[in-house]
């Protein structure tokens, strides 16, 4: 299928049975919105708050976009924005998943972190503030209509679309924004006016379980936490507060039931999502579906339901969700590679074949060489490979401590007529036939280990004060930790 632009591939995602999870007496069915192009059901408001806000005239072309997000929202809106031609700057608390702030900057979105203990209204007190200062626009995802119409006219529309021929006796989601929420029901109920709507909260942040309004305002206009409002694992979920389409939701009279979901059976229902199921969802999703098959034990035969399941788990790698699956085999991994006798860590592996004689060090491949090695327009030399890990590390070292680091990439179309006879006069130099190899001032530093190592003894910070090359001594305090993952140190079970 082809499509003018990333923002057409936004919606039309798939609904699928659960066949093992779900009681046998019930259809159950999770909406994946991981399916979407950044991996959640934010691209559907991002994309429409965005282009309504444009089409309005409120959003000017280049205009600075702002929000405070817990992550998905703002990937979402550095998607829309990175096609839009739009800044965007995204306010975030401290506790959200790393991996998120990375995605997030990969697209080109900046991002401002508060302290946890502020919450989600402090990371929204922020972003107000930095749209008023700057003359920025707010997407405001908590309260802006254009959130719930979003849903309305996709998610809403695709679901009853989906079940035309049989439809949902109940919809189960979490709180969130309330934008899906509320543009859902409305279509859902308009559609199916007796279908059953359920939102799942956190067991430990009652807010809409407790029926308690929040607090007033505060005389700066901030808005102190609900009284209800509880750390919980569920990111996505339940501020500390109640934004307004949630409100307006429950107004709407659009929320039949509240159903609570413990933190501990939302990770452990995301796991049995993929290993049961082979469905990667988050933490959130993990707890919608708990909600779900909680419901779904109580129901008569016959019920048919749709849990909705707003991302995928890769957003959660440094999350309790991944915090017992490690890198590294197992005992029960390590006993699978002894029991044959080929590459194996804890047995030599044979003797490899015999290596091809090496290429003679011409005259060009010396002369290259050298003038290279004495060039003091770049004091700071390594003979590379464009895609070795090793000298990758190098050069993410020596821009950590700002030094300019030039390279002779021996695998580039540039070098390939003379590469071999260059490489044969580095071994003839150097006496290592490995690459890289770092010159400093004309100095031989050695490989990519031997570097790392006269870091830390404090000869190659001697070598840059000599040369008069400014560095960030403080920058690099483990160089061992730039290495690659697979390079860490592994302990054999």
């Amino acid at each position: 299928m082809r499509h003018p632009d990333i923002l057409h591939t936004v919606g039309g995602t798939p609904a699928v049975r659960l066949a093992r999870l779900a009681p046998p007496h019930v259809e159950l069915y999770a909406k994946l919105e991981s399916f979407n192009p950044m991996g959640s059901v934010k691209d559907r408001m991002a994309r429409s708050v965005i282009e309504r806000a444009r089409e309005r005239g409120d959003l000017a072309p280049g205009q600075t976009v702002v929000e405070a997000t817990s992550g998905n929202t703002g990937i979402g809106l550095a998607m829309v924005c990175a096609r839009l031609g739009h800044p965007l700057v995204v306010v975030m608390a401290e506790n959200f998943s790393v991996e998120r702030r990375r995605l997030m900057r990969f697209l080109g979105a900046r991002v401002v972190l508060t302290p946890a203990a502020l919450k989600g209204s402090g990371m929204l007190a922020k972003a107000r503030e930095l749209a008023d200062a700057h003359g920025w626009f707010l997407a405001s995802q908590f309260d802006n209509p254009d959130n719930a119409d979003a849903h309305e006219r996709t998610t809403g529309a695709e679901i009853v679309a989906d079940f035309a021929d049989a439809p949902l006796t109940h919809w189960v989601t979490g709180g969130g924004t309330g934008g899906t929420l509320l543009g859902t029901g409305r279509a859902l109920r308009r559609s199916w006016p007796g279908i059953r709507i359920v939102v799942c909260e956190p067991d430990n942040a009652p807010l809409l379980a407790s029926g308690e309004p929040m607090p007033p305002a505060l005389a700066d206009g901030s808005r102190p936490s609900h009284p209800q409002f509880r750390p919980h694992l569920m990111q996505g979920w339940t501020p500390d507060f109640v934004p307004a389409l949630l409100q307006r939701a429950r107004e709407e009279g659009l929320v039949d039931r509240v159903q609570p979901v413990a933190g501990t059976l939302a990770l452990a229902t995301a796991r049995a999502l993929a290993r049961e199921e082979g469905i990667l969802a988050g933490i959130s999703g993990g707890a919608t579906v708990a909600g779900a098959l909680q419901l779904a034990a109580t129901l008569p035969a016959g019920s048919r339901l749709l849990a909705m399941v707003p991302d995928t788990g890769e957003r959660y790698l440094s999350t309790p969700l991944f915090a017992d699956i490690g890198a590294e085999m197992d005992a029960e991994e390590w006993r699978l590679s002894r029991s044959t006798p080929r590459a194996r860590f804890d047995v030599a592996s044979a003797a490899p074949p015999p290596v091809a004689p090496q290429p003679v060090a011409t005259a060009i491949g010396r002369e290259h060489v050298d003038r290279a090695v004495h060039d003091r327009s770049r004091p700071v030399l390594m003979f590379a490979l464009e895609w070795c890990e090793f000298c990758w590390t190098l050069r993410r070292f020596f821009d950590r401590i700002g030094v300019p680091l030039h390279r002779v990439d021996l695998d580039s179309p540039a070098m390939q007529p003379h590469a071999a006879e260059i490489r044969a006069a580095l071994h003839l130099r150097t006496g290592q036939p490995t690459i890289p190899q770092l010159f400093v001032g004309g100095q031989w530093f050695g490989g990519c280990m031997d570097v790392l190592s006269a870091w830390r003894q404090g000869r190659l910070q001697a070598q840059l004060t000599t040369l008069a090359l400014p560095f960030d001594a403080a920058a690099v305090p483990d160089p061992q930790a730039l290495l690659p993952g697979w390079l860490q140190p592994r302990v054999a079970g």
